[in-house]
């Protein structure tokens, strides 16, 4: 496989943002879920509009994964108040991290993982937080490799179903 380099996503890259989001999203969940419910939410929480407002926000970051300059996967971060719940300063969340799946197993999410360190790092963040739906195996077999640990649960609304993540956090090694 080709380098793999990640790059934050500018504000005029919507609609690419739109393309790899919803490609990526429907790869993870549409075989496991309600054909409307899906639709719900990509028109409700992936439209031109939401993305745009996401990528305007201050304390949100998104980051393409790339090879050869095709998009092959995304993460999003939010800190401060842009937290889908609130975290503290302190922390750092992880709303997306999604791969393409036929570059699953190659390295890709390792490498955004590491830029969401590199994010918490630099931000002064004491850990990085993220919900996994429980059933999402492969996600939840990933954090726990990480060292991630649950901490709660919460409600993530697909369409009209409502479903349960797994709040996880991972604290990050102190410097000293």
């Amino acid at each position: 496989m080709q380098e793999v380099t990640i790059r934050r996503v500018g504000v005029a890259e919507a609609v690419a943002l739109q393309t790899i989001s919803r490609h990526t999203f429907k790869e993870a969940f549409a075989g496991d879920n309600d054909a409307q419910n899906m639709e719900q939410y990509l028109t409700e929480n992936l439209s031109i509009e939401r993305l745009t407002f996401e990528l305007h926000a201050p304390c949100s970051e998104f980051y393409f994964a790339e090879v050869a300059g095709t998009s092959i996967g995304y993460l999003k971060v939010n800190y401060g108040t842009c937290q889908t719940e609130p975290q503290g300063e302190n922390s750092l969340e992880v709303e997306r991290i999604y791969i393409t799946k036929e570059h699953h197993g190659k390295g890709v999410a390792q490498s955004l993982f590491q830029k969401a360190i590199d994010i918490a790092t630099s931000r002064n963040a004491r850990n990085i937080w993220l919900g996994v739906w429980e059933h999402n195996h492969r996600a939840l077999a990933f954090y726990r490799k990480y060292g991630f640990v649950e901490f709660g649960r919460h409600v993530f609304m697909l369409g009209t179903d409502a479903q349960t993540d797994i709040m996880m956090r991972w604290e990050l090694p102190m410097s000293g």
